[in-house]
């Protein structure tokens, strides 16, 4: 074999070699690759569960206390009243204080904190919660509606588009949807609310909201009650579909032509703003969390569902 030869052949064993190296670290030591993206995606997916992978290793509390979403406190309460007339000695809190729930994000913060055993959300975990080892496990399902005032002259329907527009400030008024020549009034729900945060990534597409103004109000409580009694003839805001349907004082607008009092619509997701809503508890939990969950998805809870004017889960 000449020199000339041997020279090529190492050339091209050095190259084999950083080639297979290279190729190990990318698949596994690169934390930016592939694998490591899917990994993470696996891991969110996961976090949305059901009672069979709960854990019951902890010991019961003295008291079950749970805090979370104000969009599902009438859901809660109808829970919370069905679980103690079967397990009378267990007290149940909803709030801190009882009767003052701080909203999803809340919930969620004071669930990490163990604060509380349970946290009603209305909106899936993030990753921070899932890191944390929280599941979300789906008791009902609900849709936001988009409400303005029943004195309102506005008939007609939005495109998703134009309500990303509104909620941007980039559409200010009602004529260049085809209502009146009046300013939209934008009233905002908090930044505590599930809905808020569940309105910015599915309306939004996780871009900001409009900068508050004069006709721009972002609410710093979440609250529900005195947003609609605001709305008058120009505002305009979103609550769940239960919080609005029964309220005299506001007209609910199709998005898309549909309206999400259209329950089949909501449960099969043709109605564009629509979700499940959830109980978050960490993978190792007492018996009884896991009785109380699964009391909410049992045919006794999801009649409370009904009533509460939620979708029962499929």
């Amino acid at each position: 074999m000449t020199q000339k030869n041997s020279s090529s052949i190492l050339v091209f064993i050095s190259f084999l070699l950083l080639l297979l190296g290279g190729g190990y670290y990318w698949f596994f030591l690169n934390p930016s690759g592939s694998l490591t993206g899917e990994s993470t995606s696996t891991t969110t997916q996961s976090a949305v569960a059901s009672p069979d992978t709960l854990l019951v290793t902890q010991p019961n509390p003295t008291v079950l206390a749970i805090d979370g979403s104000v969009t599902m406190v009438r859901l809660v309460k109808l829970l919370q009243n069905g679980f103690s007339q079967q397990n009378p000695n267990i007290p149940i809190t909803y709030g801190i204080p009882n009767g003052n729930p701080t909203g999803s994000n809340g919930g969620m913060a004071n669930l990490i904190a163990q604060r509380v055993q349970l946290a009603a959300t209305s909106r899936p975990l993030n990753a921070t919660e899932v890191q944390a080892g929280l599941q979300a496990i789906p008791v009902a399902r609900d849709a936001l509606a988009i409400v303005i005032g029943a004195s309102n002259p506005f008939s007609g329907s939005l495109t998703l588009e134009e309500l990303k527009g509104i909620f941007q400030g980039q559409i200010t008024n009602w004529s260049e949807v085809g209502g009146p020549n009046v300013p939209i009034r934008v009233l905002n729900r908090s930044p505590n609310s599930g809905s808020y945060t569940l309105f910015q990534e599915m309306v939004l597409l996780g871009e900001p909201f409009g900068q508050d103004g004069t006709n721009f109000v972002t609410y710093t409580r979440d609250v529900t009650t005195p947003i609609l009694q605001a709305l008058r003839t120009d505002g305009i805001s979103y609550t769940t579909v239960a919080q609005a349907q029964n309220q005299q004082t506001v007209k609910i607008i199709p998005i898309n032509g549909i309206l999400p009092t259209d329950a089949a619509a909501v449960q099969n997701g043709t109605y564009p703003i629509s979700r499940n809503v959830f109980f978050a508890v960490p993978k190792q939990t007492s018996p009884v969390v896991k009785a109380f969950i699964d009391f909410a998805r049992s045919p006794q809870g999801q009649q409370f569902v009904q009533q509460a004017e939620f979708i029962p889960i499929p």
